[in-house]
């Protein structure tokens, strides 16, 4: 089915997002995506993504109906805006260097037409990278996840088997602690672990991380 986006601007009030997504449901659309952003104390903006058989200008119109609806947009994707999304997080050195790799080899590939945006957060104990790594499976559009730290294992050993047993592809630094005997892919150099994680998620890209898998680099 064809898919859509629409940035709405209503009221900020009780039963806006049910009224939202009642019409689409009475069109069949399937909602895909919803982000919620307050402006002030009367207002706020609502985006969803969604398919649907529909014709478009038919839900748009329906949209505009609804009370505390003041304005329907029709607006390019999240995915095709920022596409693919890679999250770095760990100590701060290592992140940066990881950083580096990686947004000079997504500018490679993004300018062939692929679209991967590169995300960073320096963190550090135990447990606040272990809730960290089971978060990211709840981010929209994250396919990869990059451990950069000097040492980790314990509760981050448990999260990342978590979230890999859920689809995400895990690549670590070659570190003290268990999560790189639990990671997809072990890279020693930070660059380099930047430039492989692009690789294995873009298209225009020849490199399988499947092939790759439990290797040390």
């Amino acid at each position: 089915m064809p898919a859509h986006a629409v940035l709405t601007t209503v009221s900020n009030q009780p039963g806006m997002l049910f009224g939202l997504t009642g019409v689409l449901a009475s069109h069949q659309a399937n909602v895909s995506s919803v982000d919620i952003i307050p402006r002030d104390d009367q207002h706020a903006e609502i985006y969803l993504e969604f398919t649907a058989e529909a014709a478009i200008e038919t839900i748009v119109a329906d949209l505009r109906q609804i009370a505390g609806v003041s304005r329907v947009e029709l607006t390019p994707s999240f995915t095709k805006i920022y596409g693919k999304r890679i999250i770095i997080m760990g100590g701060g050195a290592q992140v940066g260097q990881v950083a580096l790799g990686a947004i000079t080899e997504a500018d490679r590939h993004n300018i062939r037409g692929e679209r991967i945006s590169v995300d960073t957060i320096p963190l550090v104990g135990e447990e606040a990278l272990a809730s960290a790594v089971r978060a990211v499976v709840r981010l929209p559009r994250v396919r990869l996840l990059v451990l950069a730290g000097s040492l980790m294992g314990g509760e981050i050993t448990a999260a990342v088997e978590e979230v890999r047993e859920k689809g995400l592809i895990v690549i670590s630094l070659n570190m003290a602690g268990s999560v790189p005997d639990v990671a997809d892919l072990v890279v020693s150099d930070p660059v380099q672990a930047g430039v492989m994680a692009v690789m294995a998620i873009a298209d225009t890209a020849k490199f399988n991380i499947v092939r790759q898998q439990k290797r040390r680099y």
